[in-house]
């Protein structure tokens, strides 16, 4: 420790937000460089180099040979794949002194398939299955969390390449098997979660989360097994409704009814049903959005969904993906003036073919200059309360179907515990979590746009089918530290901690100092990794304060009672114990080796 590089801090740094973000910068296992950027120091190094070995070893057992690309790269791979564009502003780009555009690499797809078509071109040589483990960028907008979510981060990526649909489901089953051999040998929770693609593209897509509190994510889980990220939850479609009783749509003045509440509250006053009352499920919200896609285009579309949910800015985001979306703005209405804020209607989005004509005032002619996509459960044959594109008028038993259409659907509205499930297997539970590996079967994508073809057994060209396979290196840093830690520091597994014995000499007796010292030789000896705090003038309050801090699994103390023949072997979480000094080598090399399940 009197030569380690490391300062370890008494102050939590002012931008963390979440634990292993304030822990892993205090114990100087990380420093900040810039906003979603940090430099990884000593301890820390030890500690990724750990995670990169085990992910090293169980990517060689499913057959996956590593190799290395440049984070630097050339713009045309990701031109003829269309990522140039659909990335928009998360892509760093940049222009070298001839003008040649370039990027920093957020992931590798395109360097991939270009290397097995330079070297591979017979159904001989596949199957094949080639990873790295390298830093990706990410131009973030909004960088938090430390480690959790970065401009710059570490990411093992795996891609497998098949001639067969039939060998690209054998690929994709190893490589899921190997990622829960990885997550099981670190310690990490995990629950497998159906995801969407998003820019990757491809069909089968699974997320491996880690639950907690703090995480990104939200997923959902049944009591009957369904397991989803909350953008891949497909909303049951209900059964369309017969309509031959509902009366004409009709207008009604609704002064001062700009809100879901404000309107129901009115409904029942002026306009009970014999039947029940008003519910927000009885009206149809139109919430109007801005789209920006890749190309700079900015596009109004409105959601229609019942009034009793509101819009999902995450679903909505992975379901217009690659655009980037937010609430329209002041200027998006003054530039629609159709659009009438808070009494917003079909009749003035979407497709021109509305049959309300008992509606006054509610078809507006000729074209419409707002997409309009409907929630799922808005089907065929449901009536609903909704705007009259009116300051203080909205339209009652409006139908689906009957009165007005729409562009199409979209799964944009929240998903709520005990919603029911889409394979039917019982009501939705809703939890957080980080997302720490995600899975892919790509398909022919990247290998059709980019020619990537080999000849079959008949000498036919066929296009190859890809799997993609990512593991995020340093966000599994930060979530075994957001998994083993207390409000004193950091308490790794052994198998990740920088080292396994935290050897404290305490006091001014050189004699402690040549009894630690002579401890640790021995402990490195039997092949026990130790930290040994050899600081001759710090006290032993500081030190066992950063032993805590810095987590090590056991921390064996030499100070006082050595007079007595004894040490103290504490570990970081869990009951001390006096050890005779005669005896403390083999104890805590049995008690290492039982840490590390050998």
């Amino acid at each position: 420790m009197s030569t380690l590089f490391v300062r370890t801090l008494r102050e939590d740094p002012a931008d963390a937000e979440v634990a292993s973000h304030r822990l892993l910068v205090r114990a100087g296992y990380i420093r900040r460089a810039a906003p979603g950027i940090y430099s990884w120091l000593p301890l820390g190094l030890r500690v990724l180099g750990k995670i990169e070995a085990v992910v090293r070893e169980e990517m060689a057992a499913a057959g996956a040979q590593e190799v290395h690309f440049p984070a630097l790269l050339p713009r045309e791979p990701y031109e003829a794949t269309g990522r140039w564009t659909e990335y928009g502003p998360n892509l760093f780009r940049l222009t070298d002194r001839k003008d040649g555009d370039y990027l920093l690499a957020p992931t590798h797809e395109e360097m991939f398939t270009l290397l097995v078509k330079d070297l591979y071109s017979s159904y001989k040589d596949l199957p094949v299955a080639l990873y790295q483990i390298q830093t990706k960028y990410r131009d973030e907008a909004r960088p938090r969390a430390g480690l959790i979510r970065g401009r710059e981060f570490i990411m093992k990526d795996a891609y497998s390449f098949d001639v067969t649909d039939e060998g690209l489901d054998a690929s994709y089953a190893a490589q899921r098997a190997a990622y829960q051999r990885i997550f099981d040998r670190l310690g990490l929770e995990y629950v497998i979660v159906a995801a969407t693609s998003g820019a990757m593209g491809g069909s089968r897509s699974e997320e491996f989360l880690m639950p907690t509190a703090i995480g990104e994510d939200t997923f959902v889980r049944s009591a009957g097994g369904y397991s989803a990220n909350v953008e891949a939850v497909r909303t049951p479609v209900p059964d369309a409704v017969p309509a031959d009783d509902a009366p004409a749509a009709h207008v009604e003045d609704t002064p001062g009814t700009p809100t879901i509440d404000t309107l129901v509250a009115f409904a029942n006053a002026h306009h009970a049903r014999p039947d029940r009352p008003w519910t927000a499920a009885d009206t149809l919200k139109n919430v109007v959005v801005a789209l920006t896609h890749p190309d700079g285009r900015r596009e109004l579309v409105a959601i229609g969904l019942p009034g009793d949910r509101e819009v999902d800015l995450k679903r909505l985001g992975a379901a217009v993906e690659p655009a980037e979306v937010e609430p329209a703005t002041d200027a998006d209405f003054a530039a629609h003036p159709e659009l009438v804020k808070g009494y917003i209607g079909p009749g003035a989005l979407g497709p021109n073919t509305s049959t309300a004509a008992a509606v006054e005032d509610a078809e507006t002619p000729g074209p419409r200059a707002v997409r309009y996509l409907l929630d799922p459960r808005v089907v065929a044959g449901t009536r609903w309360i909704t705007g009259a594109n009116e300051d203080g008028r909205h339209v009652f038993d409006l139908v689906a179907g009957r009165d007005f259409a729409a562009d199409g659907t979209i799964e944009a509205a929240e998903v709520r515990a005990g919603d029911p499930a889409p394979d039917g297997s019982g009501p939705l539970e809703l939890a957080r979590g980080i997302e720490i590996g995600h899975i892919f079967q790509l398909g022919r994508k990247y290998a059709q746009a980019l020619g990537l073809t080999v000849l079959d057994q008949n000498g036919k060209q066929v296009v190859v089918t890809m799997g993609s396979y990512g593991i995020g290196v340093t966000r599994v840093l930060a979530a075994l530290a957001e998994a083993n830690h207390d409000e004193a520091g950091l308490a790794w597994p052994a198998h990740v901690a920088p080292a396994h014995v935290h050897v404290v000499a305490t006091g001014k007796d050189q004699a402690v100092f040549a009894e630690a010292e002579r401890i640790s030789a021995e402990l490195a000896e039997r092949g026990a990794e130790v930290l040994y705090d050899d600081r001759p003038k710090v006290a032993p309050g500081v030190k066992f304060k950063d032993a805590e801090l810095l987590g090590v699994p056991l921390v064996l103390v030499v100070g006082r009672g050595l007079a007595d023949g004894v040490v103290e072997v504490r570990p970081r979480v869990g009951d001390a114990t006096q050890v005779p000094v005669a005896d403390v080598v083999d104890h805590v090399v049995e008690e290492v080796a039982r840490l590390l399940g050998r």
